[in-house]
């Protein structure tokens, strides 16, 4: 693809990504922009890198994103299955919906015993997360360095910086709209992108005729 379409891609990506995060608190179609946003910005990345001839642009974004994905995953997963005995004795009771005072005395009796194991749960799955937004900051933002050096458009350094302090922020929640900010930077980034010039070649130096001797 041309420069031009992996800017318009890498823009329109960035937005999508910042709209459909929108999803995770109203919509899950808008949830879904978040993904093919995402994905429109690893293809305008891999786009760049083969122009600037430079594999860690996209390399390290690929990684980067990846990182994300297997964290959050496994930060269900954990959660899950460490919860799971008590999923499976609250699912087991015998919960009187038409008598909800006996049934709330059921519930806490169950969370109680299981309080520590909740906790804990609740920090092992916490700790994943944090440790796997952290990461893939640190990928993402070398991915953007990168970038910020070849083309010359700082604001991808900037974006980067932004969204790498999000990923440590994540550590008390905060960080989440950090990175949310940092995607906003991109896609100024990506629009404001130029075109690299090319060095203007040198003058052909010419000898003057010399005129004929007297």
């Amino acid at each position: 693809m041309s420069f031009e379409s992996n800017r318009i891609l890498g823009g329109v990506g960035a937005l999508l990504m910042v709209i459909g995060a929108v999803g995770l608190f109203t919509s899950a179609y808008l949830l879904f922009l978040l993904f093919v946003g995402a994905v429109l910005v690893l293809i305008a990345l891999k786009g760049f890198a083969d122009h600037y001839q430079d594999g860690g642009i996209f390399n390290d974004a690929l990684y980067g994103f990846i990182a994300a994905v297997v964290g959050i995953v496994a930060t269900v997963a954990v959660a899950i299955i460490l919860l799971s005995p008590f999923i499976a004795e609250l699912a087991g009771a015998e919960l009187d919906v038409g008598n909800p005072a006996a049934m709330q005395q059921i519930i806490r009796q169950i969370v109680m015993e299981h309080l520590q194991q909740i906790l804990g749960a609740s920090l092992g799955a916490y700790l994943v997360f944090v440790i796997s937004m952290i990461l893939s900051a640190i990928l993402i933002k070398k991915s953007l360095d990168a970038l910020s050096a070849r083309s010359g458009e700082k604001m991808f350094g900037t974006a980067g910086l932004v969204w790498l302090i999000g990923g440590v922020l994540t550590i008390i929640l905060i960080g989440l709209i950090v990175i949310w900010i940092s995607w906003i930077l991109m896609a100024v980034a990506f629009f404001s992108i130029k075109t690299a010039q090319a060095p203007a070649q040198p003058a052909a130096f010419q000898l003057s005729p010399q005129p004929p001797p007297q």
